[in-house]
């Protein structure tokens, strides 16, 4: 499922056919049939066109919004397809085959091809500045990392340069566009900050001989870039000297007594006979779940600690997501190995604000497009507020076990569709003033 940013419609996929629905009506516009299964979908910038993605035949179709009767197919060949993106201008798609042997850049508008040798398989591996003039590329070749920067409106290069990495892991543009941060493997702690015309601006490492760095994240201000890592730390540079100004710590007791402790707990269901007689399925499913609600807990507060397996990849440990409150003023993070808990940080006095401690492990947050409001999900079925407020724990009233894996914003911030394995639905807010 995908959500574009400038119209209100939501698109999603059911094997082989696309489905666009209005976002307020949940009505269906238009229905397209693909020559596969979909494996992928993305909206172009502007909402006029949606690109769906079939990695096994090695085909992409594009349809039009305004247009139903045209469509355009793209076809890899024997090359393959592991990968396929919109450019910010919305009117060419970057595909990259099979073994990251190439990227094809395909023009809608010319129908002219352009082709990008040696991109690496990596993470995070293409990145474009938050205004789409710029294309940054991690490369690999002659057993070393390179960046390529590109001028997306011709796909020139503008400057390629080599990083001091052992094994590039992902790249990462500062919403200003003027810093590009490329991170290391997580066998060496190494963060790398890059200036447009190539040159290299810091280097930091906080240590080494361990694992490094899980995840990042710059505010949208561009002043602060946080760093988690496995050490279970969120470090945070500032944009001057791109020096650590402060650390956060996640550790598995809170003793503050400044700190807000919200902690999810089970309520019986409250069933009123009136609405008993005849209840429509979904609504009479909702009823009879387990409710939850939010107590505040009174400090030292010991929270659920899982010990990591250290004989195997990948290991559950560290800080494995993070973001940015959309005004600046706040960061949530989750240390993997206290799975059950948000952590929510105040960036203007840099000290921990609230940790929410839910029933089970979190899988996913995402905070409210146009003010300081974050949603949770944790694999049930309900969803999760949080704002400076205070919180709440909304049942959603669906037929059957529906499990809530992710969640996304409409860029509005006056809806929330959350999705399950193989459902979603939409979760609608009243709009309040924020002053």
């Amino acid at each position: 499922m995908h959500l574009p940013d400038s119209k209100c419609i939501r698109a999603s996929c059911v094997q082989y056919r696309l489905v666009i629905r209005d976002v307020n009506t949940l009505q269906i516009l238009q229905l397209y049939t693909c020559l596969d299964q979909i494996q992928y979908i993305e909206w172009s910038s502007d909402s006029l066109f949606i690109l769906c993605a079939m990695y096994k035949r090695g085909i992409v179709q594009v349809w039009s919004l305004e247009q139903p009767d045209w469509h355009c197919k793209i076809d890899e060949g024997s090359a393959g397809l592991v990968a396929s993106c919109w450019s910010p201008d919305g009117r060419h798609i970057l595909n990259t085959t099979e073994f990251h042997l190439r990227i094809t850049v395909w023009s809608l508008c010319t129908k002219s091809v352009s082709y990008i040798k040696y991109p690496k398989a990596c993470q995070q591996g293409i990145a474009f500045t938050k205004d789409g003039r710029y294309m940054a590329l991690a490369e690999r070749r002659d057993c070393k990392d390179f960046i390529s920067l590109f001028v997306c409106s011709d796909w020139q290069l503008l400057r390629h340069f080599d990083t001091e990495t052992q094994d590039l892991f992902g790249i990462e543009w500062a919403p200003n566009g003027c810093v590009l941060a490329v991170w290391d493997t997580c066998l060496e702690y190494k963060i790398l900050l890059y200036s447009l015309d190539g040159r290299l601006l810091s280097t930091y490492r906080a240590y080494e001989w361990s694992l490094g760095i899980k995840s990042i994240a710059w505010s949208p201000s561009s002043q602060f870039l946080a760093i988690g890592s496995y050490d279970e730390k969120v470090r945070i540079l500032n944009h001057v000297t791109w020096k650590k100004i402060t650390e956060f710590e996640h550790p598995a007791t809170i003793t503050n007594p400044k700190t807000i402790v919200y902690k999810e707990v089970e309520k019986s269901p409250s069933v009123d006979a009136e609405r008993l007689s005849f209840p429509p399925r979904a609504l009479a499913s909702s009823l009879f779940s387990t409710q939850s609600k939010y107590d505040i807990s009174q400090v030292p507060v010991s929270l659920q600690y899982v010990k990591p397996i250290a004989d195997r990849a990948n290991p559950k440990i560290g800080i494995g997501m993070l973001a940015f409150s959309t005004d600046n003023c706040f960061l949530a993070t989750r240390n993997d190995n206290i799975p059950n808990a948000v952590w929510i940080w105040d960036i203007q006095k840099l000290k921990l604000f609230v940790v929410l401690e839910q029933l089970c492990a979190i899988q996913s947050f995402q905070w409210d497009p146009r003010q300081p409001r974050l949603a949770i999900c944790t694999g049930n079925s309900k969803v999760y507020l949080w704002s400076p407020a205070g919180c709440v724990s909304v049942q959603v009233p669906m037929e059957g076990d529906f499990q809530i894996l992710s969640l996304c914003w409409h860029s509005s911030g006056d809806s929330v569709a959350l999705l399950s394995k193989e459902n979603f639905c939409v979760c609608y807010l009243e709009r309040e003033e924020v002053k």
